[in-house]
Parts: C-alpha cells; structure tokens; sequence
C-alpha cells in the first residue's frame, strides 16, 4: 500500500525513479524496491520522500508514516512462513489492511468463512503431496486469518456472492459440508457480513471466467485492488480501469443473486438434502 501510494505520487508529478534517487541520495534501485513493496521503509525516510515530493497535506503524511511504521512490525503468520508461498503471505497482507471486501466465489466458499474440516478437504486437494503436519499449519492459517479479519475490534467489512455450485458441491462428505452450511448460516447473521447465492436459475453471468476479491483500503480509495488467483500464480489488479470493470461486475452478480433471506432460505434447503 505504501508503495503504491509514493509510486502514484511520484508519477502523478511526472517525476522518474532516477530523479527521485537524485533528490534523495538513493541508489535508484532503493526506490524502485520500496515501490514495488520488496524493501521497507522507515517513517522519517517517508518524511524525507514527501519534502522532495513537496506534499504539505498534513493527513496525507500523517496517514503515510503510519502505514510505514505499521510495515515494520512483526505480523501474525510469519511463524507460518515456512508452509505458506510468498504469494499466499503478500494476499494475508492485503487482507489484514482491508476494511471491506466484496468477494464472488463460483465453486468454494470464500476462505474466511470457512470450517477448519472444509479448509482441510479443500487443501488436501489442492495440495494432494502436503504431510499431515503440513495440512494441519495450513488450516491454522485460515482460522488465523479469519480471527484477524472477521474478528478483531474493527471487523473487515464482508460481501459474499456465492455461486449456487458452492453449496452443492459436497467437499470432505456430507457432513463436513453439513456443518460448513450450517456455519454460513450463522455468519450470515453477522452485522458485518452480507451472504448472498447466485442461483443457478440465473443462468449465464460475468463471473463465469472465474472467482476475485475486491479490497478496498481505509488511506485512499485508489489504492483500493482486484485480487484473482489460479494454481500458479495470481493477479493483483489496482489501475482504475480495472477496478471499475470487475466493480460494475459485482454490483451485477449482486443484482441477480437472491437477497439475504432468499440466501439463507436455499442453503437451509442444500442442508436438508445434505442430512
């Protein structure tokens, strides 16, 4: 986010990397690396990029300094980092300085509204190699994230649209998808989290090509970034355009999908059959 945000300030003055590194006594690799979120940066060095910056905005810098201090602490899931991809702990990252995300899911349920039996069925096969101990730090990972998000002092703000396919699809058995229904029930109760399902009357839609995340961030509303992922690799998505074509795209899944009610109503019905 920081990064980001002194990249966009940067360009916004038509100013280079190289010209930045001239004005600060940088090698030009430096700001390129703390763009681009692979070095850290220490508040007075913010301090000293908005004075050659020339942004008197008090909150501006104010809110930048925070960010950077915040960037140096010691998070949750560094204990986990020998079980979780680099790519995995930079989405953690994202998701604990949210304060609302919009999420279509089409065949899973959204992983922090997951069960510990779920997680552990879903990552078995995704991962089919993991040992046993492996399998159980993942799905402490998950229940982590979920704690950090959904149930800190500020909770993250949370709009599921769920494709019908991930109720019906019976991941670890009937009864672990019994109990993971019935865990969305309660959830969808919760102040802070509004469940939706996307029918399969509904027919074709624009997330057919696939799940994504909107996070949105509390700085700016342009730092905001569309988070998908696959096997191999994932995409992060911040420019304009794209955030504006994937939220025109929510707001139309969210249009067709039953209201909250209807929602719970039809996974009331998948547990029935389930039981």
């Amino acid at each position: 986010m920081l990064g980001a945000e002194l990249r966009q300030i940067r360009e916004g003055l038509g100013i280079t990397v190289n010209e930045t590194a001239g004005l600060l006594g940088w090698h030009q690799s430096k700001v390129s690396r703390v763009e681009n979120g692979r070095s850290g940066i220490r508040p007075d060095e913010v301090e000293a990029v908005l004075d050659a910056y020339r942004v008197a905005d008090p909150e501006t810098r104010a809110a930048l300094a925070a960010l950077a201090g915040e960037g140096r602490q010691r998070m949750w899931w560094t204990p986990y980092s020998d079980v979780i991809t680099q790519r995995y702990a930079s989405y953690i990252a994202l998701e604990a300085e949210a304060t609302s995300m919009r999420n279509f899911r089409e065949v899973l349920v959204p992983g922090l509204l997951q069960t510990p039996e779920y997680t552990r069925a879903v990552t078995g096969a995704l991962q089919p190699d993991s040992p046993p101990d492996a399998l159980d730090a993942l799905v402490n990972v998950r229940l982590a994230r979920q704690n950090a998000t959904l149930r800190r002092a500020d909770p993250l703000e949370l709009w599921a649209v769920l494709d019908e396919a991930a109720l019906r699809r019976v991941i670890g058995g009937a009864r672990t998808m019994a109990k993971q229904l019935h865990h969305l029930l309660r959830a969808s109760e919760e102040p802070h989290i509004t469940l939706q399902v996307l029918p399969f009357a509904a027919g074709a839609h624009g997330g057919l090509m696939g799940s994504f995340a909107i996070l949105q961030f509390p700085v700016r509303s342009d730092l905001d970034v569309v988070y998908t992922e696959s096997h191999t690799s994932n995409i992060q998505l911040e420019r304009k355009t794209d955030l504006m074509t994937y939220s025109r795209m929510f707001d139309e899944l969210s249009s067709a999908a039953l209201d909250a009610a209807s929602s719970r109503d039809l996974i009331s019905y998948v547990v029935k059959d389930l039981e």
